[in-house]
């Protein structure tokens, strides 16, 4: 079988190419976005991926910010990545090289003491029973059960949630719905009774609870947002070559990901271009997309248009005023974007350089009582605070999940339960016709995963086919 040949534009040449009418375009060039790109292009379509920056990749990205050294300068370890994306991309071939390290986790103690894990129950027993016989026993369970839980969840991630069937619908249509949904809580609760009654009421109290209380209960050894138990679950949930809950390091840095990515995208003819800022998407007058302005003035011409931006982003920079429901562009301004850090310091601005430069050295100094002489060491540092995420990397907020992984913004909630009324029917498709989300801001959420940009073009190529037959 010949293979498409690669495109990638870069030149004037690129500008008169984009004067074409496209299948589909996607704003940014995440990896979802990339994903997305990749399986839409597979399936026939002519796409074009365009990325505000210099580099593609967005939070899985390597840069040489040092002259000579080259970081994972946000996500910095491989395991969410969906075995699926891994294996229908074909991404070992395009370039994918990943790499199981010695030991899992290094935790220094202030008396010299450490805990250092290893994949090998065995010695997690030793190291943990240094500390704890009690937690050195109760380790391996609780890992299991955790294990447990995640395959009940890993067929979600991999599904788009069902829908309601909006406005006017043909008998067939209706049947088919009624199918579709039928189908698809006959398999949930497939595997949600495979765990037993007893382990159906740990699990639902697991993605209730706080972190803290999850800790607490297996463990003598805190966190306590209500229903960060399911953010946990969403740590444990990866997967890579049959190995559950192995953290990777990827050879070239996370950027590298993005880039076989991308390199299978254009194998299947998708264009890639850098350095093109999106305005805003065209909205023709029947309500629905016809392509998007970008920043320079140039118009790219598209009856589909594909988000890799949050949906906060989307939905206030990007969709004209005066578009979106009243009730639904209210929820999106309620999202919750808060993070750890906070976004403005009570003490201070992140705006001042005295300020920022404080706050690492106070970071050096809290390393330096676990690992002296650290501070001397560095060379050279990257500060990326709340605001620092969002302005380079479009993250609202700072939050690098485009939005809170909280039970009331996961599954049938995300990115709002607006989404499910009327005529916008999943997380993926939006108010106005044509716009789709591809981000972390809709299932299954964040993370390096590539689940979004999967199902949103499963969604889109579901749309297609609809109107196609009809």
């Amino acid at each position: 079988m010949t293979r498409p040949r690669v495109r990638c534009l870069s030149s004037e040449v690129t500008r008169k190419e984009l004067k074409k009418k496209w299948d589909a375009v996607i704003v940014g060039g995440g990896h979802n976005g990339l994903t997305a790109a990749a399986y839409l292009a597979r399936s026939g379509l002519s796409v074009a991926v365009l990325e505000r920056r210099h580099v593609i990749g967005g939070a899985a990205v390597t840069e040489e910010i040092i002259p000579g050294f080259k970081f994972s300068r946000c996500s910095y370890l491989q395991s969410l990545l969906r075995p699926s994306v891994l294996r229908e991309l074909e991404l070992k071939r395009h370039g994918l090289k990943l790499f199981k390290p010695i030991a899992t986790v290094f935790t220094p103690c202030i008396d010299g003491r450490y805990l250092l894990l290893w994949p090998d129950d065995h010695r997690n027993y030793e190291e943990i029973s240094k500390f704890s016989k009690r937690d050195a026993e109760a380790y391996q369970r609780y890992e299991d059960q955790l294990q447990k839980f995640s395959k009940t969840l890993h067929f979600l991630w991999d599904s788009t949630p069902p829908e309601i069937l909006a406005g006017s619908s043909s008998f067939t249509e209706w049947l088919k719905d009624k199918l579709n949904k039928s189908l698809f809580w006959a398999r949930f609760l497939r595997h949600a009774f495979s765990l037993g009654q007893k382990d159906m009421v740990e699990f639902v109290d697991l993605i209730l609870s706080p972190t803290s209380k999850v800790l607490d209960y297996w463990f003598e050894a805190s966190i306590n947002a209500p229903g960060s138990g399911y953010e946990l679950l969403h740590h444990v949930m990866g997967q890579s070559d049959d190995h559950p809950n192995v953290w990777l390091h990827v050879e070239g840095g996370m950027g590298s990901i993005s880039l076989a990515i991308s390199n299978a995208a254009k194998e299947a003819g998708a264009y890639i271009l850098t350095n093109a800022e999106v305005s805003h998407v065209m909205i023709n007058d029947n309500g629905r997309v016809s392509g998007v302005l970008l920043a320079d003035g140039t118009q790219i011409q598209s009856s589909i248009v594909l988000s890799n931006a949050t949906p906060y982003k989307t939905f206030t920079d990007l969709v004209p005023q005066g578009v979106l429901p009243n009730d639904f562009l209210h929820q999106i301004l309620q999202s919750d974007y808060s993070t750890y850090t906070p976004y403005s310091p009570s003490d201070g601005s992140w705006e001042d350089p005295a300020y920022r430069e404080a706050f690492a050295q106070k970071c050096y100094g809290l390393i330096d009582e676990y690992a002296p002489g650290f501070r001397s060491s560095v060379i050279g540092y990257d500060m990326l605070t709340p605001p620092d995420l969002e302005r380079v990397f479009g993250l609202t907020g700072g939050n690098i999940f485009h939005g809170a992984m909280t039970l009331n913004q996961i599954f049938l909630l995300r990115p709002i339960k607006g989404c499910f009324r009327g005529a916008y029917r999943s997380g993926y498709r939006t108010p106005v016709k044509g716009l789709y989300l591809c981000g972390s801001g809709t299932h299954p959420g964040g993370g390096v995963t590539g689940g979004p940009g999967r199902n949103a073009a499963f969604t889109v190529l579901r749309d297609i086919n609809k109107k196609t037959r009809g």
